[in-house]
């Protein structure tokens, strides 16, 4: 969230070291995001062995979005201040005691004290508010769009917790499962601290946090991108977490099945993420977030009549992983130009809770407006569909989104 991510540096320092630090921070975003995810695949589990309810199941998966989520605000700002290399260390380091507390939860068969777990494994989900400022600091205006997207590939953390999580429970167990990705997450906690380096273009910032964070609040860019990142990111982060229950209930896929799906489903998201940013860098981000959300609009409502061939609803699923991912590299690329520019870091990181609150409900909407009669979803499907068509709308007020950046035109920070 620094916006010493601005400073006159020289292009030749930058490039000295930003790809490394780019990849290893992607790489540790994909085992936070791994870590952060790690219920979802294994619900239908929780579901079997405690008697939940698809409420109970509901809250279950979304609650470690929450806290992600909110978390996120106070962890970009002392992203700012301290540095994502720190940062990266310490979020990873109380992550990995987290997952091993969330397989004693499970084992105990309390649905309360999993779910408790579960809230404060939610802090797994912060290493994006680390991960945007510290990959963007690297990168120079007209490359951070890319920066930011390919970072943002970090997502992929959840196709492989989807894909890999209820294959580890098979081969090793449950708690051995979670041994291993405990083990993975603290060893990149230690390589975060020995071999990640901060841009030379960041500097600690002598002025206080909170008041930065009160002003981001009242600008008017900084609710509308939130609005356009919840939408996006939310749904997204939505379907990474609750796809392996919606296939289960819908279409009696098994837990492996419906993680393998569900893997494809996020993999789809992660390939589009940096070529929307990209996009966005050439194009401007408008064009990209108007074709993301008419996508998504068009491409909910055909799930929403379930149906039966795969063939089908899993094309339209992937196409909608893909529309999700190209919308969520447009916004982000979206920041730097619509936000002041000392504000860009601030905003940046409300936007980013913004979009892991987003994911937040819709799980709880999905479990509470399931048919489970008619086997159908087609309230809480229609009910993105809704959104993603106000998302369209607002995208045609929100400022500077064109294909030239206004600001680098008339020669403004």
């Amino acid at each position: 969230m620094s916006s010493a991510a601005d400073a006159p540096v020289s292009g030749a320092s930058l490039k000295d070291g930003q790809l490394r630090n780019l990849v290893l921070a992607t790489i540790a975003s994909t085992v936070g995001f791994w870590a952060w995810t790690v219920i979802g695949p294994l619900s239908s589990r929780y579901v079997a062995e405690m008697d939940l309810s698809p409420g109970q199941a509901s809250v279950l998966v979304a609650m470690p979005i929450l806290v992600g989520s909110v978390a996120r605000i106070p962890v970009g700002a002392l992203t700012d201040r301290y540095g994502g290399r720190l940062m990266f260390t310490l979020v990873l380091g109380a992550t990995a005691p987290l997952v091993l507390l969330t397989a004693v939860a499970g084992q105990t068969g309390s649905f309360a004290f999993t779910v408790v777990v579960a809230f404060f494994l939610g802090i797994a989900g912060t290493v994006f508010a680390i991960g945007i400022p510290f990959c963007s600091a690297w990168y120079e205006r007209s490359r951070k769009g890319f920066a930011t997207g390919i970072f943002g590939a970090g997502m992929v953390g959840t196709a492989v917790s989807a894909f890999f999580t209820p294959r580890l429970v098979a081969a090793v167990g449950y708690f051995p499962a979670h041994l291993v990705i405990a083990a993975v997450v603290a060893v990149m906690a230690v390589l975060s601290w020995l071999l990640l380096r901060e841009s030379p273009a960041w500097s600690r910032p002598t002025e206080p946090t909170w008041p930065k964070i009160r002003h981001a609040f009242t600008l008017k860019v900084t609710w509308q991108l939130c609005f356009l990142y919840g939408v996006v990111f939310g749904a997204f982060v939505a379907f990474s977490n609750y796809l392996p229950t919606y296939l289960g209930n819908v279409y009696d896929w098994d837990a492996t099945a419906a993680g393998t799906r569900t893997a494809g489903f996020a993999v789809a998201a992660v390939i589009a993420r940096p070529i929307g940013g990209t996009i966005a860098d050439r194009v401007g981000p408008r064009a990209v977030t108007l074709a993301s959300f008419a996508g998504t609009a068009v491409l909910a409502m055909v799930v929403a009549f379930r149906p039966e061939e795969e063939r089908v609803y899993g094309t339209a699923f992937l196409a909608m992983a893909v529309f999700l991912g190209l919308g969520t590299g447009g916004v982000f690329a979206w920041v730097g130009r619509a936000a002041p520019a000392r504000d860009v870091g601030t905003v940046g990181g409300i936007i980013a809770a913004a979009g892991g609150l987003g994911g937040y409900f819709p799980p709880l909407v999905m479990g509470a407006t399931y048919d489970a009669e008619n086997r159908s979803y087609f309230v809480g499907l229609s009910l993105l569909a809704v959104f993603a068509v106000l998302a369209f709308l607002l995208t045609f007020i929100v400022r500077n989104g064109g294909r030239v950046d206004q600001r680098a035109a008339a020669g403004t920070g």
